[in-house]
This record gives C-alpha cells, structure tokens and sequence, in this order.
C-alpha cells in the first residue's frame, strides 16, 4: 500500500508496450488529451454548494421517519422539542471547532486529515480502515435501500403486498450507479444534483411545517398543553434519545472532506457549516412541531414511518408525495455522501496509506475516478446481505470516537504548533465542552451495548497488522512491487488516471 520511493509505477510501460499518461513529460496515449492544466482537484464548490452539501447530507430520511426515537425516550413532547433544540446547538459547537480545523489545515479528508495531522499514521489509518470496510458503504447502501423502498412504496399501496426484494436491491444499486457516473463525470454535475435534490427535500419539509401550523391554527394544540407531563428522569433515557437526534444531525461535518475543492474555504467553510446548521435546526424543530399537531407521542411511537402517517392524516389524495419526497431527499444523501465519502479514500491514497491508484484523478474531468468506483464497488456489495442495518450499530460509537478524537488534536495542536496559521479561532470553551460531550456518549455507548461496542472495536483493531504490512514495511519483496504496478498501470490505461500534482511533489 505504502509507496516505495525507489521504484515509481508510473514511470514503467505496459507489457504492450504502449505508455500510459506520464505526469512528468506531460504525454498521453494517442495524443488527445490537453494536459496543460494543473491535474489536480478544482475548486468548483460555492458557498451555495457547501450549504446544499451540508443540508443535503443532514436532512435524509432521518427526520421523516425517526422522530420516534426522540419522543419514545423523553416520554414528553416539551421534552422532545428541547433535545432537537440541544442537538443542533451540540452540532453547531462541534461545526464551528470543524471550521477552525478546517480552515488551518486545508486538506480534503475531514476527521482522517486532521487526526494524521495531529496524532500521526497509525490512529489515522485505523480511521481509515473502519470507514472504508464498513462505515462509508454500510451507510451508503442502507440509505439507497430507504430511497427504494420509498420511491417503489406507491407501486405496492396494500400494505399486505411487500415490494420484492430484488426490486428494491436493483434500484438502490441503480441509485449508487447513476450517481457514481455524475460524480465521475463532473464536480460540477454533482453539486448539482445535490442542490436541486436539497431543494426537494426542503420544500418536503415546508410542506409538513405549513401543514402542521394550520392544523394548529385551527385549533389542534392538546398535544402542546402540559407539554412536559410524563418528561424522563433518567439519564440514560435522555442520552438515548440524544442519540436518536443526533442520528438525525449526521453529515454537519462533511463538507470538511471536500475541503481543496471549495472556493475560498476560509470565508465560505464557516459561513456554510454556521448557515446549514442553524436552518437545518429551525426546520427540524418546526417539522417536529407539526407532527405534534396532527400525531399524538402514542400515536408516533406506533408509526413506522412519521412523516408518512402525518401525510395520510392530512394530505388526502396528495399522502402518495411523501413517500417520494422521501425518495428525492434520501436520492441527495447518497449524492452527498459519494460526493465527500470518496475523498476519504483519495487523501488517504495521497498520504500513501491506501494503495496509489486511489490518489489518481481522470485527467480530463478532474475526478478521483479510482475512489469514486472503490466506493460504489463496496456499497454494492452490502446490499447483498440482509443485515446492513445492524452492522452500522456497531460502528455508531466509532463516529463519535473519530470526531472526539479530531477535536482533542485540534486542542493539541494550539499546544503543539501554537505559531499554525488560523483563520478562525474558536473559545477553547467550546472545543473542551464538546469533547466531554463526545467522551460520554462513547462511554455511555459501551455501557448500553457491550456486545455491539466490543465487536466494533475488535474489527478496528483488525486496522493494525493490515498498517504493519500495508502501510509501514516498506521493504516489499520485488515480484509484489512488480505485481502492484502492473495492477496501478492496468487501472490507469481503462480509466485513464493519473495522480495529481500533490501527490508527485
């Protein structure tokens, strides 16, 4: 995996004969290609892309369908309202840590690039490992499952009458395909598509809420008069329902991964994390008010799907929209997580800690292709089991670990490098109350689930003989050297890659 100073793949020839794209004398087969361009990742991100990615990758199908958690453990819609209160103001404390991050270390990667900055290789490639076997396409392939159940739901209307299986795989595998072919074909397309799929599942939303506050203004408030009778005392309830909030708040840091790609990431990563963060709260909270207009905490926690009752309750003829708005905003989070989740895998190509061929870009869309169909491949290959969705639970405290851990090297690094430029500079208050927050979720999480939390560790310490082998001897026998190079020059020539400048200097 580790790259061998001594010998470089890319300047030998294949068996054939024929050169592949040299990034030094700046040739490529057949001549065709204009290489005068810097081969590397453009900045094509505006601040209105930033926020699409962050509210796109947020607002999935977790607000439409698991409210339900939230209210089964607070007991209370008072309650209830004050943990989705309280998770955006935790997600919009540990935002503004990530835009200090962010902004003194510009590179793509996110959690990875700044635990390898302030940690070293090991715990950063142990990240690494755990996102790319399991995380990015467990997570990837259940949300494309969500985005086929509910783009077919309407086809199959007798609940009695399941949607076939292979149906719904062949669909969420259509999803992952289709929107890996627009990631590889322009930066440009994607965003795209997660700007006008942010805005579907948005006006979703706004649907609910004007839908809600008229019921209210017609006088449907019994749920909001002694709002908090039958509230939880317990602790380990109201940290569960936190958990069920923040599961909602997932992907506030994504736009971190993308980082190189952002235009004036100085201005526009804080702007956009501080923006998306605040209007995706406000949204969460009002949506979650006009549930309680129309659905009863008894009447939600019986409900498999919230938003689904609340449109049969309400919307009539129209109740068949939300399950397809449903569709389109789970259609954007995977978009969003193809679109960040590949990076990962690129600049951890790039710090030499995957195999080279991973830190490549097509040389005319400017796409790191490699990463991109790693990434499908994976997903792929998990809606082939029945049971992705228990896998994930493994990995839930993994997520907390790694955003805990990025936040104790950015503490680290003001100790460390005091004199590392800075852009944004945020109260060490803040930074210090997110990390105990982090440290009691995760031990809160081994305490709750013993069982899950140990398997999960297990498979992240499977990382370290893979980083002994892999990643730290250097001293390969020659026929794998050769082996390896073959492979990273048979993979150029189909998908006509190369690596970028960062990489070769």
């Amino acid at each position: 995996m580790g790259k061998d100073k001594n010998e470089d793949p890319l300047s030998k020839r294949a068996s054939g004969g024929k050169k592949i794209y040299d990034p030094v004398d700046g040739s490529a087969p057949n001549g065709d290609i204009d290489v005068g361009d810097a081969v590397r990742l453009k900045p094509e991100i505006s601040l209105l892309n930033g926020c699409t990615i962050i509210i796109g990758t947020i607002i999935g199908s977790g607000i439409f369908i698991s409210p339900v958690g939230v209210v089964k453990f607070t007991g209370s819609v008072g309650l209830s309202l004050v943990v989705w209160a309280c998770c955006g103001l935790f997600s919009l404390v540990g935002a503004l840590c990530y835009s200090e991050l962010g902004t003194s270390i510009r590179k793509s990667g996110g959690d990875y690039a700044y635990i390898l900055e302030a940690f070293g290789e090991l715990p950063a490639f142990l990240l690494l490992w755990i996102t790319l076997i399991i995380i990015r396409p467990t997570s990837q392939a259940i949300i494309a499952i969500v985005f086929a159940n509910y783009i077919i739901q309407p086809l199959f209307p007798d609940p009695d009458c399941a949607p076939p299986k292979e149906a719904t795989a062949l669909l969420a595998a259509l999803c992952l395909c289709i929107l890996t072919y627009v990631n590889c074909v322009s930066v440009r397309w994607s965003t795209r598509v997660q700007d006008v799929f942010t805005a579907s599942k948005v006006f979703a939303l706004i649907l609910i809420i004007i839908t809600g506050l008229v019921q209210i203004g017609k006088g449907n408030t019994a749920n909001f008069e002694d709002g908090f009778a039958g509230s939880t005392t317990d602790v380990g309830d109201i940290v569960l329902a936190f958990y069920s909030g923040l599961f909602a708040f997932g992907g506030w840091n994504y736009l971190n991964f993308v980082t190189e790609e952002l235009k004036d990431p100085q201005k526009n990563l804080p702007r956009a994390i501080v923006i998306s963060i605040l209007l995706v709260t406000v949204i969460y909270v009002l949506t979650n008010i006009a549930y309680f207009a129309v659905l009863s905490p008894e009447q939600m926690q019986n409900s498999p799907a919230v938003a689904v009752t609340f449109g049969n309750w309400t919307l009539g003829v129209m109740a068949w929209c939300i399950p397809v708005f449903v569709g389109l905003s789970t259609f954007g989070s995977v978009n969003g997580s193809l679109l960040t989740g590949s990076r990962i895998f690129f600049v951890g190509a790039r710090e030499n800690q995957l195999p080279n061929v991973l830190a490549m870009i097509n040389v005319g869309k400017k796409t790191p292709t490699p990463s991109l169909f790693l990434t499908c491949f994976l997903s792929l290959m998990y809606l082939l089991s029945d049971d992705i969705g228990t896998l994930i639970n493994y990995f839930s405290f993994i997520t907390w670990l790694s955003i805990g851990t990025a936040i104790v090297g950015m503490v680290y690094l003001r100790w460390k490098k005091p004199d590392m430029p800075r852009p944004i500079k945020v109260n060490l208050i803040l930074p210090i109350i997110f990390i105990i927050a982090c440290a009691f979720l995760i031990i809160v999480g081994f305490y709750a689930a013993p069982k899950d939390t140990g398997i999960g560790i297990g498979i992240l310490l499977t990382g370290v003989p893979v980083y002994f082998i892999g990643v730290y001897w250097k001293n390969k026998p020659k026929w794998l050297k050769n082996m390896i190079a073959q492979a990273t020059i048979g993979c150029q020539k189909v998908m006509f890659v190369t690596l970028t400048e960062e990489k070769l200097n």
